[in-house]
């Protein structure tokens, strides 16, 4: 069939359309280089940060989709595929895809959430090309086998019998279940054993053809790299798919990327009790109410609130319920911020007999806050444990990668360490107290795991009261 050649007017306008836009965003990690930018036509990002002291790389590539994008029979689907796109490609067959990272002393992973997944290959400078080709091919080329998708089901449902038999792990998902109901947020990211048997190979397909379009992509790398020859590489990888258009795009080429999730969601479950009866040693607690969303400017103030809590081993709650009685192994305070609402849980793993007990020490020192609030003391203690925290949880590509990669999709945007640690370092013991009152000054919610008795589990609803 003989093409008919576009006039070099129209040619010239594709190419215009085709320009990829790059730009250099606030500083990376202290010490080390700079953050870049690409958005490729068809609305893929690029970003990077250099680390030119490094001989590693960490190569990542972001989905925009997590459990909570999931129907009710679609529960799990998001996992299933995470698991199935290491199966193979029209190019690889599993094994290929395992052997050639093992081949050159690499390491290669994925993790599925709420709101998110990411693929990911860690690997020296040099096998950067080989990470590229690998992860990209995944992400643009699963073929999705019939009998691959047979064979992973039996590995996810033991993947949730294990985490079924860790009720230190079920509890927080017991917990996002009391506190966002039947929702997509309050559901299992694994699924659960029904969902996941009626899934279906086309389901999964279909899903994996709306998900994964280059718009709703991120791709991140973090190390010893420079980053027009990433951008070069992934658009080869991306264009040779067809995931992205060629040199001979039309009008097409001009999709731009999807925004971060909004919205507002609010969590009405104040005084809600849900237990799980198992045959445990330790019951599993975790008491908590609604927190703030991700994009909620309270959220410096909250974590340094978690922190005095019960982020260390200086904190009210492991002082109070482990060093000075000794009713608990494990105890800690924590924050789940999503698009649109957040929760905050307070957790501790002891013996049935001592969850009344501890549960009081925890309501006590809630209420205390919400009362009076942290010392300047505590403050102190606190900011300083969360900066350095930050940054020392920067110190491998890995986080740095990690790091980029989801501010870029979950906020669109480049907040710079310098600027993280400000942040932190702004707030006051007024800012606390006002995130106290808001946050912790509500009527409570309890999840608990554990063989507990009639009188135990009236303790339990009590406790709430």
């Amino acid at each position: 069939m003989t093409r008919t050649p576009r006039t070099t007017t129209a040619r010239h306008s594709a190419e215009r359309r085709a320009v990829a836009r790059t730009q250099t965003l606030p500083g990376g990690a202290p010490g080390v280089g700079s953050v870049r930018k690409t958005v490729l036509p068809g609305g893929l990002r690029v970003i990077t940060e250099s680390v030119p002291t490094v001989r590693s790389v960490t190569f990542g590539i972001w989905a925009r989709v997590g459990s909570r994008d999931e129907t009710p029979a679609l529960n799990g689907a998001t996992h299933y595929l995470e698991h199935l796109l290491f199966k193979g490609t029209e190019r690889r067959s599993a094994l290929d895809i395992s052997a050639a990272v093992d081949a050159v002393g690499g390491e290669m992973n994925a993790f599925t959430a709420k709101e998110f997944t990411c693929y990911y290959a860690r690997v020296l400078d040099t096998d950067l090309p080989l990470a590229i080709d690998i992860v990209c091919d995944m992400l643009t080329g699963s073929v999705i086998e019939p009998s691959e998708v047979e064979a992973e089901r039996g590995v996810i449902l033991e993947e949730i019998a294990m985490t079924e038999d860790d009720p230190g792990d079920c509890v927080h998902d017991l917990f996002a279940s009391t506190m966002l109901g039947d929702s997509p947020l309050g559901r299992p990211v694994l699924g659960t054993v029904d969902t996941v048997n009626a899934l279906t190979r086309d389901r999964i397909a279909r899903f994996y053809r709306k998900h994964y379009d280059p718009t709703h992509l991120v791709v991140a790398a973090a190390g010893n790299v420079d980053h027009d020859t990433v951008v070069r590489e992934v658009r080869a990888a991306f264009e040779r798919a067809g995931a992205l258009p060629g040199p001979e795009a039309d009008g097409t080429a001009a999709a731009e990327p999807v925004g971060p999730r909004g919205g507002t969601r609010a969590i009405r479950t104040a005084g809600r009790v849900e237990l799980l009866d198992r045959h445990t040693e330790q019951a599993h607690v975790v008491l908590g109410m609604p927190g703030v969303s991700r994009n909620d400017e309270r959220r410096w103030a909250l974590g340094v609130l978690s922190a005095a809590l019960g982020g260390g081993m200086s904190s009210r709650l492991f002082q109070e319920i482990r060093e000075k009685r000794g009713l608990a192994y494990s105890t800690y305070s924590y924050t789940s911020g999503f698009a649109d609402c957040g929760l905050f849980g307070v957790y501790a793993g002891c013996r049935p007999s001592q969850v009344p007990d501890v549960l009081k020490i925890c309501r006590d020192e809630l209420d205390r806050v919400v009362q009076h609030g942290l010392t300047d003391e505590e403050v102190r203690r606190s900011v300083g444990q969360l900066s350095g925290s930050t940054v020392l949880g920067l110190e491998d590509t890995g986080a740095l990668m990690h790091r980029i990669g989801k501010s870029e999709l979950c906020w669109g945007e480049q907040m710079s360490v310098d600027d993280m640690l400000a942040k932190i370092s702004a707030v006051t013991p007024d800012d606390v107290r006002a995130v106290a009152r808001e946050v912790l000054g509500v009527r409570p919610s309890l999840s608990a795991i554990g063989p507990f008795t009639d009188r135990q589990a009236s303790c339990l609803h009590e406790a709430v009261a």
